[in-house]
This record gives structure tokens, C-alpha cells and sequence, in this order.
């Protein structure tokens, strides 16, 4: 029977956890450009 290869499940693992990170990052960013875009122009107009 073949020996498991811990380290490249690990680096799978790893791998997986950066992406999911990095989409969530990138969500959240997109989300505060978005809030920037939409408080940007209503501070300019005068209450």
C-alpha cells in the first residue's frame, strides 16, 4: 500500500484556506469601494 503524502495534503490545505481568504478580501474591498463610491457623492451635496 503507497505511503500518504502528509505534506502536499497540507499544501492543498494551505492553498485552499489562502484562496478562501483571498476571496473574501477581495469581497470586502469591492464592497468598501462600492459604500466609497455611493457616501462620496452625497457628502459633496449641501444638506
Amino acid at each position: 500500500m503507497a505511503k500518504p503524502n502528509y505534506s502536499f495534503e497540507k499544501r492543498q490545505r494551505e492553498l485552499a484556506k489562502k484562496k478562501k481568504q483571498d476571496a473574501k478580501d477581495a469581497k470586502k474591498r469591492a464592497e468598501r469601494e462600492a459604500a466609497k463610491g455611493n457616501d462620496a457623492p452625497a457628502q459633496d451635496t449641501p444638506a
